[in-house]
């Protein structure tokens, strides 16, 4: 998921259990060291956040404030692909499985939500059912029923045409998806049939062919109940029903949301959430520098949770005392640029093979803010992603780029300059200076690109994510962040590269790759019971891919967070790429 994100690494079921997060903050309690951050309060350490709970507290009440550079793509669970907005979406939207608060890996421990327990497989994989616990309700007090996980399932992934920005895994995976129209054109009673609700405590999903790894993909907030009469398409979003433990008291598109505890939440039927905060105030479209000043002085989170600017990053690094209260960790994230294979005359891979060799990696690394924000990538899986498997099919010497082979290639393309555009997000300043360097190597060979800027929140809808703009604007380069959408080599790769990702809009799949030796490894992979097995298989699909050369490994990501004084509960998870778990952060301010 992109940056989304969003989810990450272990290996599978066996992990499921239920753990409640009260007892795992008080056993994972970071202790305070002589470190002290610029208001004099004690500081946890460097990496505290990243080994145990920072601030571990039950104190309740106040207001916590997280703020965002750009708009989120929607606050809409079922509308929503980016890793902060699957994480924040948790506090109002609780999907059937989700995964526990805990430090780095232990934060990849899944545990059943909504559902009483993890789903219950039968016909080898193809057929997966499971309970709701008793006594769910939403915010106005009505119950919540198995219906209602179905209806979600179909809004998000079924109505493309309206709801277009999420995965659309059950639309691929489910019996007859490829034909049901969505519930906004089906009037009908029964709906999508392979998802049959035979009491209002039960649902289960009939798949067409075997998924392995299908608790993961029931953790996605697809899976968040939505009551049918309640839905308005595009616009729930303003008027979004909360199944969790926050429900919003106020929404202005693009300014701010607000969310006040929901009272018909039963902490019975939640072992997870501790609703702390009287209220949670997420405000949008603040200047980057702005937020890394609040966040210093202890006064916002950084929703985002890509890390600290470049400003802000040389001020902490170079303080022992500023940088006892950052967590720099991998974010189980690939950082790179994807080449459109549908826009010539990178549809010939002599072409895309010249962009790989011409780029100077070391200045890409540099301009996104040296090797604490990521070391350099080679492969499309990071290390820690089942199925990584060390390698470098276009090595240059230092990683600084092969202008001699990148000519080469150029001449096999029957090309000896090329015009194109590259695509980035003006929101975000170190893509759009990895951008640049890009830019600059690229140019050294024969090859002329100039920056096309857009916003985070339009990307995928509206330009990089729509083809016919990209052929239309001549974008053969898309600058990209991609982290696993649960953690595994499927969950990594399949959005990024297989064909069935690539729709009218709302692609993640930004090479436009659909090769049919990748597809039918994905699907022979995510049907395999033994995990080293489909481990393996990932590995040749990542080698495959780098053959095609459809994208340019540019560096396994790093985030670098400051983590603000007066906020509580605070703790690195690898689940949402490294960002601070959202669902249980107090505050000690009143």
């Amino acid at each position: 998921m992109e940056g989304k994100q969003t989810i990450m690494r272990r290996s599978m079921l066996a992990a499921v259990a239920v753990v409640g997060s009260a007892s795992l903050l008080l056993s994972a309690c970071s202790k305070a060291d002589d470190n002290s951050d610029n208001n004099g309060n004690k500081s946890a350490g460097a990496n505290a956040a990243t080994k145990g709970v920072v601030n571990a507290s039950t104190q309740k009440g106040g207001t916590v404030t997280y703020e965002y550079s750009d708009v989120p793509d929607s606050f809409d669970p079922g509308n929503t692909y980016y890793a902060y907005m699957y994480n924040l979406s948790r506090l109002y939207a609780r999907p059937l499985m989700t995964f526990a608060p805990g430090p780095g890996e232990e934060g990849n421990k899944l545990v059943p939500d909504l559902a009483e327990g993890a789903g219950v497989p039968s016909d080898g994989g193809k057929t997966w059912t499971y309970k709701l616990r008793s006594g769910l309700k939403y915010q106005d007090g009505t119950p919540i029923t198995s219906k209602d996980v179905k209806y979600a399932v179909a809004r998000s992934n079924f109505a493309r045409d309206v709801l277009s920005l999420g995965p659309n895994y059950f639309q691929q995976f489910l019996e007859g998806g490829d034909k049901y129209k969505g519930p906004y054109k089906d009037k009908s009673a029964e709906g999508l049939k392979s998802i049959e609700t035979p009491d209002d405590n039960t649902i289960v999903f009939k798949l067409n062919r075997a998924f392995q790894e299908f608790d993961y993909l029931v953790a996605t907030p697809q899976t968040a109940p939505v009551p049918q009469a309640k839905d308005k398409g595009i616009d729930y979003v303003k008027s979004i029903v909360s199944s969790g433990s926050y429900q919003f008291e106020s929404y202005e598109e693009g300014k701010q949301a607000v969310l006040v505890r929901n009272k018909n939440w039963d902490p019975k039927t939640d072992p997870l959430r501790k609703q702390y905060p009287d209220k949670i105030v997420v405000k949008l479209k603040v200047n980057a520098e702005t937020i890394d000043q609040d966040v210093q002085s202890g006064d916002a989170i950084d929703l985002g949770g890509t890390g600290v600017q470049a400003a802000t990053q040389a001020k902490v690094v170079n303080s022992a005392d500023l940088k006892a209260n950052t967590d720099n960790t991998y974010g189980g994230r690939l950082v790179y640029m994807a080449i459109n294979t549908q826009v010539a005359p990178f549809d010939k891979v002599e072409c895309r093979k010249a962009v790989q060799y011409a780029i100077d990696k070391v200045s890409v690394q540099t301009a996104e803010g040296g090797p604490i924000r990521g070391d350099i990538a080679t492969t499309v899986l990071p290390p820690d992603i089942p199925g990584y498997k060390k390698a470098d099919v276009y090595a240059t010497a230092g990683n600084k780029g092969d202008a001699a082979k990148a000519k080469e290639q150029l001449k096999a393309c029957g090309k000896s300059t090329i015009t194109t555009n590259i695509s980035a997000r003006s929101d975000r300043p170190q893509e759009i200076d990895a951008a640049t360097a890009i830019i600059a190597s690229l140019k050294k060979v024969g090859i002329n690109a100039s920056l096309k800027q857009y916003p985070s929140g339009k990307y995928f809808t509206d330009y990089a994510g729509v083809p016919a703009f990209d052929k239309k604007q001549n974008i053969g380069l898309h600058m990209m962040q991609w982290g696993a959408d649960w953690p595994g080599g499927y969950g990594f790769l399949q959005q990024i590269l297989h064909g069935d990702a690539i729709g009218a809009s709302g692609n993640t799949n930004l090479s436009y790759i659909d090769d049919k030796q990748i597809n039918e490894m994905l699907e022979k992979a995510i049907a395999t019971e033994d995990e080293a097995q489909r481990n393996s298989m990932y590995a040749e699909i990542d080698k495959r891919a780098m053959d095609q050369a459809v994208l340019v490994p540019l560096t396994y990501f790093k985030v670098l967070l400051y983590r603000p004084a007066n906020f509580t509960n605070l703790v690195s998870t690898a689940a949402f790429s490294g960002q601070y778990d959202y669902l249980n952060i107090g505050t000690t301010k009143k």
